[in-house]
């Protein structure tokens, strides 16, 4: 199994180009960086981890600028969003956005994508939060068709454009993994009708949940009329310990995503060499 890492990274933690040149030097597989382009500062919608949000949440930096530094400093290290909240965004600039990091980075981008949670933060970009994931769904379609083709068009309920040209096209063909969030009933029909890989929370599930998971978005694929054969499972957030990400890589998880704390730099580093170390 791969092991890749995470942060919120902020202007107080370890810079992204810093995190990035470590994690490569030690053998990490990968670096996801997750996305709040704004937090409200009144808000009802309680945080998924229980308590009050975390300072970070309010300085994290924009995952696609940190990304495109990360991958111009490195040579193998694979740099993904995890998540990116897509409907918050516009489909045509991220299409583009993406493409340009999987071409500069040579096709090392992971499209990870999520619907949000935070009610107050998807109002201030005009999401459908009824229907959040719909409209994920329309994205993410969007997105594809801007992708393969010299011209483009695409016409759903949440975006619609006519012919157009949007370049440059991604170096991963058809396009980089685009990796659906959620542990929910119908992650299985959500990735089978539009995902390539799947990242469910490490700290919810444990490897029966991921094997059963795994069998049950693969029968999904298959129904659909698609070959499972390329499917990812990228775990977030696991505990890090040995014997447990073993488990997991043994019940069908490809890839393990480690959660670091925001830190600064020596202490980031540290962690990092210690979790080399004792996991790779």
């Amino acid at each position: 199994m791969k092991i890749g890492v995470t942060m919120f990274c902020t202007a107080s933690t370890i810079g992204i180009v810093k995190l990035a040149q470590e994690a490569e030097a030690l053998g990490f597989e990968s670096l996801f960086v997750p996305e709040h382009p704004a937090i409200p500062v009144k808000r009802e919608t309680p945080w998924p981890g229980g308590g009050e949000l975390p300072e970070f949440y309010k300085h994290t930096v924009d995952p696609f600028v940190a990304l495109m530094a990360a991958a111009a400093s490195t040579r193998k290290l694979r740099v993904g969003t995890a998540i990116c909240l897509l409907p918050q965004r516009d489909p045509i600039v991220t299409a583009k956005q993406v493409a340009t990091l999987d071409l500069i980075s040579g096709g090392r981008f992971e499209f990870g994508v999520g619907a949000g949670w935070l009610t107050e933060e998807m109002n201030l970009f005009g999401v459908d939060v009824a229907h959040r994931w719909g409209q994920t769904k329309d994205h993410v379609l969007a997105m594809k068709a801007l992708w393969s083709g010299d011209t483009s068009e695409y016409h759903g309920k949440y975006v619609d454009f006519p012919a157009l040209w949007c370049h440059p096209k991604p170096v991963q063909k058809p396009h980089p993994p685009v990796l659906i969030a959620g542990e929910g009933e119908h992650v299985a029909r959500r990735v089978a009708a539009y995902g390539d890989g799947w990242i469910p929370r490490g700290r919810r599930f444990t490897p029966q949940d991921v094997e059963a998971g795994r069998k049950r978005i693969e029968a999904a694929m298959k129904s659909a009329g698609r070959k499972p054969s390329g499917f990812t499972v990228s775990l977030f957030a696991p505990p890090p310990e040995r014997a447990l990400l073993q488990q997991f890589g043994s019940a069908g998880c490809d890839r393990a995503i480690l959660m670091m704390p925001s830190e600064d730099e020596a202490k980031s580093v540290s962690l990092l060499r210690k979790w080399a170390a004792e996991l790779l």
